[in-house]
């Protein structure tokens, strides 16, 4: 090995393939936490005495140390990349339930009164009134658990998942190779950094209305 990006033959993979498995295993989990908390909120928003078991519920979890929960889950599905995706995306929940609880509740009561009037059932005005309104707080709590997630995805090389960035940290130290560590970090870190700006112009092509740093006043 004698390039930046040369790797060792036992990772079976090249450095863009590290790449893609990586952001698979730690964006997966997390657009599937956004899809459970999308309705869950909506739940808790419906029927207020849900909301504080639920995050309970997900604080408990998120408690659990990410390592542990690999561990437990290995029995069930192996050292697969399954067991590294279920908790990132139970992780996710205490981050989205949350922010979209209070983005949805942020609505103005008149905004709904006047979707109530035009004839928007309670779907309809979920889907085109409240979530629209709450994309900043759920942009925002997207942010959070995807760097959460891609940070993570790396700890599963403990337990032999292979395919991620973390596994050439594992080799930096099988193999004396401080290079490899130094090259999982600034490529986790650039992955990250790269996610929260895709992530920043979402929120700014979803909510057009709001201002911008350095606008005219």
């Amino acid at each position: 090995m004698n390039g930046f990006f040369d790797l060792p033959s036992d990772l079976q993979y090249s450095y863009a393939g590290l790449v893609g498995l990586h952001l698979r295993e730690a964006l997966i989990p997390v657009l599937a936490g956004l899809v459970i908390a999308l309705p869950l909120a909506q739940l808790c928003v419906r029927f207020r005495w849900v909301y504080p078991p639920v995050l309970g519920l997900t604080t408990v979890l998120y408690s659990i140390p990410s390592l542990a929960f690999f561990v437990v889950l290995i029995d069930y599905f192996g050292q697969s990349e399954t067991t590294v995706m279920i908790p990132l995306g139970v992780y996710s929940l205490v981050v989205l339930v949350p922010g979209i609880v209070d983005g949805v509740r942020s609505v103005p009561r008149e905004t709904l009164a006047a979707a109530e009037a035009m004839g928007f059932g309670p779907l309809r005005r979920y889907l085109q009134v409240q979530l629209p309104i709450a994309a900043p707080a759920i942009i925002a709590g997207l942010r959070v658990a995807v760097i959460s997630s891609l940070s993570l995805v790396s700890v599963g090389m403990l337990i032999g998942n292979q395919g991620a960035l973390g596994n050439m940290l594992y080799d930096a130290s099988t193999y004396h190779l401080p290079l490899l560590a130094v090259n999982s970090v600034l490529t986790t870190a650039v992955l990250g950094i790269l996610a929260d700006a895709l992530l920043v112009l979402v929120r700014r092509l979803l909510t057009p209305w709001m201002p911008r740093k350095g606008a005219a006043r």
